[in-house]
């Protein structure tokens, strides 16, 4: 990993190590996606439960986003420009209701990570199409991946699918193995999590079998 000598302290959490490459890390393979199938889903407490086309997803607004990645293995890198469409737009057509305070973010071959509404729902976070001027590679997301940059990486789901909104905190496939259930660099959030709980299982099957708001 080729790393910068220094940076701004105000940009560089603790315990990392800045990087000028975009190291590719993920669990499994990359999957195989087909654009003409794929969809997006936000589901849960919600008034409008609705789901998205990748045709639809690329024709809704975009914006460009500025932004430092910490990941949680200890790399930074400075200066990225992701371009998307804004998190904040999707929770809007869908309606989140006052009792919604969490988020299971769901993603392709099953991968899950959790985030409180408050994170997501900022305007700088991004279901994320492209990087520095070029659409996203397989290996770093594509066809889009969630950009929740004020976090750890791992809560910036590649290959995102969809959001569930919850009234209660979900723990994900990375904090189920005992990463943090929030992930702030800025607080060395990096480990502390918790195994998911028979009643949350029930909880999130009877959500997927309605497909609307509870």
């Amino acid at each position: 990993m080729r790393q910068r000598s220094s940076a701004p302290p105000d940009r560089l959490p603790p315990g990392q190590v800045l990087t000028t490459k975009w190291p590719v890390l993920h669990y499994g393979n990359v999957p195989k996606v087909d654009t003409a199938t794929w969809t997006f889903d936000v589901t849960g407490v919600v008034e409008r439960p609705f789901s998205l086309t990748y045709e639809e997803l690329l024709a809704l607004p975009r914006k460009t986003v500025m932004c430092d990645m910490h990941c949680v293995t200890r790399w930074s890198r400075l200066d990225n420009a992701f371009e998307g469409v804004p998190v904040q737009l999707v929770l809007k057509r869908a309606g989140v209701k006052p009792a919604a305070q969490y988020c299971l973010v769901s993603a392709e071959q099953g991968f899950t990570t959790n985030l409180p509404l408050a994170d997501l729902d900022r305007p700088d976070n991004l279901i994320a199409l492209a990087w520095n001027g070029e659409p996203l590679t397989p290996e770093h997301g594509w066809p889009a991946r969630l950009l929740v940059p004020h976090l750890y990486l791992w809560k910036s789901a590649k290959w995102v699918r969809g959001f569930t909104l919850l009234d209660g905190d979900v723990p994900g496939f990375w904090e189920q193995n005992g990463y943090h259930m929030r992930g702030d660099p800025w607080k060395e959030e990096r480990y502390g999590g918790r195994a998911i709980t028979q009643h949350e299982i029930n909880r999130l099957r009877n959500l997927s079998k309605k497909g609307v708001s509870p």
